[in-house]
């Protein structure tokens, strides 16, 4: 099987999407697939042929112009790139992944190579922009983006999710639930198999020899809740002195975050370290006690899982997360970890300071939240989902008329 993976942008770029895309075409070479990546404008890159981690991307130009008119000659550049890439790697099946753009891009050169189309939607982004601050709901481009999606699910042979909460929703859209898979987040545990040890250097370089350590890792975006974290801070060290918070990574919110930290009356007991390459980040995951996720409640949290807590969980971490849907998704509390009320840093501080303070269950809970990552979770596994998908719809495509069910009624 050849697949071609339409991506909006990948390694050597490092974000969720590019760990996740990452995984995924690792665990179908080493199933035994023919893999290969195109990347749209957003990359940065012009046209060529680029080899990062034993994996082989084709790139778009990058975008040049602004507004609808720089929207639509990258669109158009993203579309010739996806035929080049078809052209050079011959694939079996097209799979792109969202945001729409890809899809469209894909669409057209789909149709002319006879050639089956799946989308995978890993967040709706019209919302997705809302959690990160540069949208409004029900603004027009809110709507354009929304529009835009359902356009790109309805033309695509099989759409992919990420979780329970997407699926609920198109369906609720009207989408046949027969067209939909769910591939959940995973893990590559051999990137995140194995607990890390402490690294006691790193633990006296930033202070934390003797603390009790409140860890987040990940991407600074103001639906992540990070703000409440900071704000819970001051309770949580009255009632646990040695407690300290460790945030790890960067975004849109950080010089914001920075400030809040700066005028906390617990700012002694708050580091940040900034972004670290990848293969770095271990050694932070080995001084944390406890992760924290503390996403707000709305709708972008509400239907969608995230990936750092199952990185977290496959780490041997102890969990604590707000109580919003795609958490919930991910976190069975009480059992393999904590869920504590969203957008309440009151009630934060309550649920870390019970945690640190009666330690009697934590390894218990941390064995297992990292037996269902490894049951339920793993990359390995995940992979084989798309399988039977990709089989039914080759052969769909090898039959004259019509060759696919959804494509013969757009």
């Amino acid at each position: 099987m050849r697949v071609l993976h339409v991506l909006d942008h990948s390694l050597p770029l490092q974000s969720g999407y590019t760990f996740r895309t990452r995984a995924i075409l690792k665990a179908q070479l080493a199933r035994g697939y023919q893999v290969a990546g195109v990347t749209g404008p957003r990359q940065g890159m012009g046209d060529g042929v680029e080899a990062v981690d034993g994996l082989t991307f084709h790139r778009a130009p990058a975008r040049r112009g602004g507004g609808a008119f720089g929207e639509a000659a990258g669109l158009i550049a993203f579309a010739r790139g996806v035929a080049r890439a078809v052209d050079a790697f011959r694939p079996d099946v097209i799979h792109a992944h969202s945001p729409a753009l890809g899809a469209l891009a894909a669409w057209p050169v789909a149709r002319r190579r006879r050639l089956p189309l799946v989308y995978e939607i890993r967040a709706f982004w019209e919302d997705a922009a809302v959690g990160n601050g540069t949208g409004r709901p029900g603004s027009p481009r809110y709507r354009a983006t929304r529009a835009l999606e359902a356009w790109a699910i309805a033309r695509a042979d099989a759409v992919a999710v990420i979780c329970d909460g997407l699926r609920d929703d198109l369906i609720a859209r009207g989408v046949p639930a027969a067209k939909l898979l769910v591939s959940p987040n995973g893990v590559d545990l051999q990137l995140f198999g194995t607990p890390p040890p402490r690294d006691t250097g790193l633990a006296d370089a930033l202070g934390l020899a003797d603390a009790e350590v409140i860890g987040f890792i990940g991407s600074f975006y103001p639906y992540e809740g990070l703000d409440d974290l900071i704000a819970a801070l001051p309770a949580l060290v009255a009632a646990r002195p040695r407690a300290a918070l460790l945030l790890v990574g960067g975004g849109p919110q950080e010089a914001e975050l920075r400030a809040l930290a700066a005028a906390s009356p617990a700012a002694a007991h708050i580091r940040f370290v900034g972004r670290v390459p990848h293969a770095e980040v271990e050694r932070y995951y080995g001084l944390v006690d406890l992760l924290a996720y503390p996403r707000k409640r709305m709708r972008l949290t509400e239907l969608v899982t995230p990936l750092k807590p199952l990185e977290a969980m496959a780490q041997g971490r102890l969990v604590a997360a707000s109580d919003v849907g795609g958490h919930r998704e991910l976190i069975r509390d009480g059992d393999t970890g904590t869920l504590f009320p969203p957008d309440d840093p009151p009630a934060l501080a309550c649920a870390l300071a019970a945690l640190l303070a009666d330690r009697s269950e934590w390894e218990a809970r941390r064995a297992r939240a990292r037996a269902w990552v490894r049951r339920e979770r793993n990359w390995s596994s995940n992979i084989a989902r798309y399988e039977p998908v990709y089989q039914r719809l080759v052969a769909a495509a090898r039959t004259e008329f019509p060759w696919s069910p959804f494509l013969a009624r757009s």
